[in-house]
């Protein structure tokens, strides 16, 4: 357990971040924690060799941006690498040689997330890297004296439009038990504090 109720409230406070950092960093990195751009990001595509063709492109609201010569190229969903591919198989076809293509993330605004009901500040929040339930009620300002802490949801839309609802007891967590439950957030979510 990571707090003991017989030590001064400091120290339990200092116990709880190691634990909390503990658990963050016991996940491992995987294909999942690759970021995805999002409809509203600005990608910056390099084509080596080929200055006419290197320019920013704004992912639109369907997830695509045009291209030249490859026309539209799905991003939203996709991580960099797999945008650099599309686009590389695509100017292959036109180019004598093989085009080495660079895409690069210069702005993550399509990477919101959403703090609604019962904290300081609720709203609209672009996350400028992957957060956690945790730290997205720290953006929104905190609980505030009514909010009920052991019925804060994550909602979370899948691809097929259905809906997630994942729980988080907060007054658990900072009892340090079920540590697991603060999940990543991923854009589009809305962490809904009753």
């Amino acid at each position: 357990m990571c707090l003991d109720p017989g030590m001064d409230l400091r120290m339990q406070m200092y116990r709880f971040i190691a634990c909390l950092l503990l658990a963050a960093l016991a996940g491992t990195t995987s294909a999942s924690d690759v970021y995805r751009i999002n409809p509203g990001d600005v990608l910056q595509v390099f084509v080596w060799n080929e200055e006419r063709l290197n320019r920013e492109v704004l992912v639109g609201p369907a997830g695509a941006f045009r291209f030249p010569m490859v026309g539209e190229v799905q991003a939203g969903g996709s991580s960099a690498s797999e945008i650099e591919q599309a686009i590389t198989e695509g100017l292959g076809k036109y180019l004598k040689d093989e085009p080495v293509v660079t895409v690069s993330l210069l702005s993550i605004d399509g990477n919101k997330i959403y703090v609604l009901g019962q904290v300081a500040r609720p709203g609209e929040f672009t996350a400028n890297r992957r957060i956690d339930v945790l730290q997205a009620l720290a953006l929104a300002g905190g609980l505030t004296a009514f909010a009920a802490e052991n019925e804060i949801k994550v909602l979370r839309r899948k691809a097929d439009d259905a809906l997630d609802v994942i729980p988080l007891r907060y007054a658990k967590i900072k009892q340090g038990k079920e540590l697991e439950s603060n999940i990543f957030l991923r854009s589009g979510d809305v962490v809904v504090v009753p």
